[in-house]
């Protein structure tokens, strides 16, 4: 039989605290403090969510400082966060003056807003807001970067996949990694106070169909699963035991990419995606490429006349035309370190430009090039040839034959048994429309 309970220190102590002592003997076997579900403290905390909050308790303010803090000169405290890597990204590598378009912003904030006031239940729940944003255009015209400069002005913390992370030799794993994301982007809102959203860049060059490219199982499972974000934002399963009360926040999401039609059409309907056609107009691309180069000493007109000259290019190609006015001083830099033009140099002293540059040590700091808008466009031409030569070549049709372009214009291919009639360039399509 078991042994008989030790008598009561207090003669006067009620009935329930008796109970009590008799139930539980130690923290291991004790429910928490309003109910629980049955379970011990550890299961119950094992079982709350995927992703438990560790960090109340295991910071200097709620335990001893012997176990948390600077100790002996020694960083300790791994779970005050100091030390741990967030899968958000902070955006604080954009580090400028950058111009944003005013209609891009208006349609990143708006659809964030309307999301996190939709959890909220500031609206109506029968009114059906996308939890998705497509943002999507012609290659080049800034859609990533112009969407990060407003997250950093929004004071966004997104989390961001590429399209290279919706395929795998796993069946069923890309879904999974969005549902993960997704619910780390939700975490990440509720627990640091922060707005977040799940971002998947390039979204039509992973699951998009173009002409004969084979449908895998990966792409339906994350067509099925992004469908069904959509359908349910607060309930979504990474494969543990349904449980009933595990909702999560809502948390937007955005998705770019250049041809939506690609992609399979119930998950870009506008119940669920939201569409914005991102074509800069002439004045943002000034505005763009103009904040770009005021600090090289370039007049406005010389900006507007750059764009004129090169109309048909997309805003990156500004940005590597800027890149190029350092060419110049890179390779003086290399030719002084070696002794020599590189290819004139002795094998022993090109090896410490290698040095250099793995070491991280004695490397210059290049001054910004006084621009001038000739040279601008020499450069620029230069670049435009290097493009002509690539199109002009067309080196696949070579290795593939009876395969033209496809006529979509983006790049795609499509089965032809007849490329007659398709020798000549097609014009390039301006960017200003």
């Amino acid at each position: 039989s078991a042994p008989p309970a030790p008598p009561s220190a207090d003669a006067g102590s009620s009935s329930s605290s008796s109970s009590s002592a008799g139930r539980f003997r130690s923290s291991w076997g004790a429910q928490e403090a309003g109910g629980g579900r049955g379970g011990d403290y550890l299961f119950e905390l094992g079982q709350s969510d995927y992703n438990t909050n560790v960090d109340a308790g295991q910071h200097v303010g709620m335990i001893d400082s012997l176990f948390a803090g600077n100790v002996l000169g020694a960083r300790s405290d791994i779970a005050d966060g100091s030390l741990r890597g967030w899968e958000a990204r902070s955006l604080n590598n954009i580090v400028g003056d950058y111009y944003i378009a005013p209609q891009f912003m208006d349609k990143v904030a708006m659809h964030i807003t309307k999301n996190y006031l939709a959890d909220q239940g500031a609206i109506s729940a029968s009114t059906k807001v996308p939890l998705i944003m497509g943002i999507w255009g012609p290659k080049g015209c800034g859609k990533t970067f112009q969407t990060e400069l407003a997250f950093k002005k929004l004071g966004v913390e997104p989390i961001v996949m590429s399209a290279g992370e919706l395929e795998s030799e796993t069946a069923g794993q890309p879904g999974r990694l969005i549902r993960e994301r997704y619910r780390k982007a939700a975490e990440l809102s509720r627990t640091r106070g922060k707005l977040s959203c799940l971002v998947i860049n390039d979204l039509d060059a992973g699951i998009g169909r173009f002409g004969n490219t084979q449908v895998t199982v990966n792409n339906q499972i994350v067509i099925g699963t992004l469908m069904n974000i959509c359908d349910d934002p607060n309930r979504v399963s990474i494969g543990a035991n349904w449980r009933e009360s595990d909702t999560i926040k809502r948390v937007p999401i955005i998705v770019t990419g250049n041809d939506f039609s690609t992609l399979y059409a119930p998950l870009i309907r506008d119940g669920r995606m939201e569409k914005f056609y991102w074509q800069p107009q002439r004045e943002d691309v000034v505005n763009i490429v103009w904040q770009m180069y005021k600090e090289d000493g370039l007049a406005r007109r010389d900006v507007e006349a750059l764009i004129d000259t090169f109309a048909n290019q997309a805003l990156d190609f500004f940005g590597a035309l800027r890149a190029a006015t350092y060419d110049g001083q890179i390779r003086d830099w290399m030719a002084g370190v070696a002794g020599a033009p590189l290819h004139a140099a002795d094998a022993s002293r090109v090896k410490e430009v290698n040095k250099r540059l793995l070491a991280q040590q004695d490397l210059p700091e290049f001054e910004p090039v006084a621009l001038r808008l000739a040279d601008l466009i020499s450069e620029g031409q230069r670049l435009v040839g290097e493009q002509a030569a690539v199109n002009a070549g067309r080196l696949g049709e070579l290795y593939m034959k009876g395969v033209v372009w496809g006529e979509d214009g983006l790049g795609g291919w499509s089965g032809s048994d007849d490329s007659s009639g398709d020798d000549e360039l097609r014009p390039p399509r301006s960017l200003l429309g």
